[in-house]
């Protein structure tokens, strides 16, 4: 477990700006480790979790993107039923909420990537931590 730094870009929504985005990645050679996208009619917000993250954000300013970056909690937990639900209610009896979070696991795999923004990431590091 450990706090990263969560791109936030805002594009078009239209067919072919995720893979323009993810193309100009893997050029760079930044690998991309957790993925999240929202619509809403003429935009997309993309927040991603990527090996290099100062890199990506310079690559993404240089071609005009609005990017934001903020502090999230990436963990790498058990993939079984109540692991999140552990993790939610330590972080609400810390007072700590939970803006968002995103992950994927595989049904057959015993771990899984779990992306979370908090209110403030360095208390729910340490509650988690604990």
């Amino acid at each position: 477990m450990q706090i990263t730094k969560q791109l936030a870009i805002f594009l078009d929504n239209i067919p072919g700006t995720l893979g323009r985005v993810c193309d100009a990645l893997a050029e760079a050679k930044i690998n991309i480790y957790a993925v999240s996208t929202s619509d809403t009619i003429d935009h997309c917000v993309v927040r991603l979790v990527v090996s290099d993250p100062r890199k990506a954000l310079l690559l993404f300013e240089e071609h005009g993107t609005l990017v934001v970056e903020d502090d999230v909690l990436m963990i790498q937990g058990s993939n079984q039923p109540g692991s999140l639900s552990a993790i939610a209610n330590r972080l609400a009896a810390a007072k700590v909420n939970i803006d968002y979070c995103y992950s994927a696991t595989h049904p057959d795999v015993k771990k899984g990537l779990l992306i979370i923004r908090t209110s403030d990431a360095k208390k729910a590091l340490k509650t988690l931590s604990k």
